[in-house]
């Protein structure tokens, strides 16, 4: 592999902490590739010597590193010439695995930003970035434990066991006397519950994500949703003809 100084003659890059920007692919698009070298190492090697920008510094060597596939117009940086390139960076900087892993991390984000989507797909990359899938999955976790407590609330009898013998007689009789007295405010409580259940399946339903469904699942996987959904749907149907306001006879 050739060497920095066989490449031309690229003065070293200073980085001051004290005054470190986050780059942009705009503002070292029009570097030499011995420039993009030199500042590529400049930043590794700083992110090693320094703590508390180590962030910034892998933001700024992850943004070399896609300034490097845009001008090769490789959005993956997989080709020879790219790898190669990094892999000089990451040699001379003495960047480790770990520390290359948050550079991953940085440029899955940044090349979304500088690559239209497009391209990401022809490149078989989705369009959404680490960022955004990791703010999904944690939308759509707090969604399901958000609608735990609302059914748990709602109709605690699908968390309890069902009783047997002697105990469901006698909670069947038990149920039966309270359905008897139950009050205005047991009903209220009702419909608020069924209420916050719909919005709470609505919300579930918005979190299902299209690029999973189109990119990671197999046939039997999007097979069984459709199923699912089709089930879904019907039960919708039914439920809606109680609300619709009913037709005048008239």
């Amino acid at each position: 592999m050739g060497d920095v100084s066989r490449r031309g003659a690229a003065p070293p890059v200073s980085v001051d902490p004290a005054t470190l920007p986050e780059l942009s692919v705009d503002d070292i698009l029009h570097e030499e590739e011995p420039a993009l070298i030199a500042r590529g190492i400049a930043y590794g090697k700083e992110f090693k010597r320094i703590e508390g920008v180590g962030t910034t510094l892998l933001k700024n060597l992850a943004t070399v590193a896609v300034a490097v596939r845009r001008q090769h117009d490789d959005p993956r940086g997989q080709s020879f010439k790219c790898r190669e390139i990094m892999a000089e960076i990451y040699r001379a900087a003495g960047v480790d695995a770990s520390a290359q892993g948050g550079v991953r991390y940085h440029i899955g984000n940044i090349v979304r930003q500088v690559f239209s989507d497009e391209e990401l797909r022809a490149a078989n990359l989705l369009p959404t970035s680490p960022q955004e899938r990791q703010r999904d999955n944690r939308e759509a976790a707090a969604t399901l434990v958000k609608t735990a407590r609302v059914l748990e609330a709602a109709a605690p009898e699908v968390f309890r066991a069902a009783p047997t013998g002697k105990a469901a007689k006698k909670t069947k009789s038990t149920t039966s006397t309270a359905t008897t007295t139950q009050s205005t405010g047991s009903e209220t409580k009702a419909t608020a519950d069924q209420l916050r259940l719909v919005a709470m399946a609505s919300g579930i339903v918005n979190q299902i994500n299209t690029d999973t469904i189109a990119n990671h699942m197999t046939d039997g996987q999007r097979a069984r949703l459709d199923a699912e959904l089709e089930a879904m749907a019907k039960a919708i149907t039914a439920l809606r003809r109680r609300t619709r306001k009913p037709r005048s006879k008239a």
